[in-house]
């Protein structure tokens, strides 16, 4: 088991340059998660978890001291033993604390647990995974949660389903991407990226999710091939996910990858207007038609917040006539890509080439994306 070091007091330290604090593993000084008990079986069975998420808790059995860090811990794990201490101190309300039990949790621990600000009360071991899995995500904790681009048809045809994929497998080449099907109604994605034969969970198997899902988890269970994986429907499948799965699965991507793609249907449900509250960026692909300009105009005023909404336009038009038309900037025009058809049914997803029409677009797309993203 990894040793768990205890949180050394400011006010007896000495010299000028000692152990950080923080704990070892979990990023830079004061990033370590805070475990605050005096029970020693809590304190062995918190210790094996946090060794197997691969982390190192700052540990403390007075509550003084905890009350310095409570605020600075991304994580606060509050033994059962020292709860009643830790609420007459009254500490200052944050996020993520948690109360952890070994032993039948009494009904008074709850007022208790309230009186702190914590999100729940869990038992050991039988939490022992959700636990783990919390500690995982920690460790993996991103500078910045992944950037989520949603993709839309703004007409029955436009080709949205292939953008999406297209600037999966362009933002696969710098860095783990995941793209998301909402439709279940599509061809769907792991077909079209030629994932099928992959294993991996698809939505089903999450649509009873009732807990906190990790990143991890979902990372390396869905189809991936060379850092691209897909979360699809399988064949036959209808929309029955509840939200609150969807939801789950949503941010556990947003925590796991570096880039999302969600390809969006024109008619929303349950799974895609979760996926729509997540977007940073909503991408509409126009075609340059009457009916195609009147319907994209109907898809945008759909669309909550169209600050967040952009244009990508199929073949040559006038941007500016494109925008007044349909109520949102043109942020690419995408061309059409020879033997698409054929690059699909080999299995190599839309884009065969990244020197091609598609894997230029999407590459242009991504940079202007990252772009909006640090002018954000």
């Amino acid at each position: 088991m990894r040793s768990l070091r205890p949180v050394p007091d400011p006010s007896t330290a000495t010299g000028a340059a000692g152990p950080d604090p923080g704990g070892a593993g979990t990023g830079p000084a004061g990033a370590a998660p805070l475990v605050v008990t005096r029970d020693p079986d809590l304190l062995d069975q918190v210790g094996r978890l946090a060794a197997a998420a691969g982390t190192s808790p700052a540990v403390t059995g007075e509550p003084a001291q905890a009350l310095r860090r409570w605020t600075r811990a991304p994580l606060v794990l509050l033994g059962a033993d020292l709860v009643g201490e830790m609420a007459v101190l009254g500490p200052p309300r944050r996020p993520r604390v948690h109360v952890v039990s070994t032993r039948v949790v009494p009904d008074d621990l709850f007022r208790l647990a309230l009186a702190v600000g914590a999100a729940d009360v869990s038992d050991l071991p039988a939490s022992a995974g959700w636990l783990t899995e919390l500690l995982t995500d920690l460790g993996e904790a991103r500078v910045r949660p992944a950037r989520v681009v949603g993709v839309v048809g703004g007409s029955g045809g436009a080709g949205a389903t292939t953008l999406a994929c297209a600037l999966g497998q362009g933002a696969a080449r710098r860095g783990t991407t995941l793209v998301v099907d909402t439709d279940p109604a599509g061809p769907g994605l792991d077909r079209v990226l030629g994932l099928e034969g992959v294993d991996g969970i698809r939505w089903d198997a999450l649509g009873r999710t009732t807990g906190r899902l990790s990143a991890r988890s979902l990372r390396d269970a869905v189809p991936r091939r060379n850092g691209l994986g897909v979360l699809t429907w399988a064949p036959g499948a209808v929309d029955l996910v509840a939200p609150f799965a969807a939801r789950e699965a949503l941010s556990a991507a947003r925590r796991g990858h570096e880039t999302v793609v969600v390809d969006l249907p024109r008619v929303l449900g349950p799974v895609p207007e979760e996926a729509v509250a997540h977007c940073d960026l909503i991408l509409v692909v126009v075609v340059p038609t009457v009916p195609g300009l009147s319907s994209a105009a109907r898809v945008c005023a759909r669309l909550a917040d169209p600050g967040r909404v952009r244009l990508v336009v199929r073949g040559g038009a006038d941007a500016a006539l494109v925008r007044r038309a349909v109520g949102a900037p043109v942020l690419a025009a995408m061309g059409d890509q020879r033997g698409l058809d054929e690059a699909v049914d080999l299995g190599l997803g839309p884009v065969r080439s990244h020197r091609g029409v598609l894997g230029r677009t999407a590459a242009g797309l991504l940079d202007r994306l990252e772009l909006l993203g640090e002018a954000a």
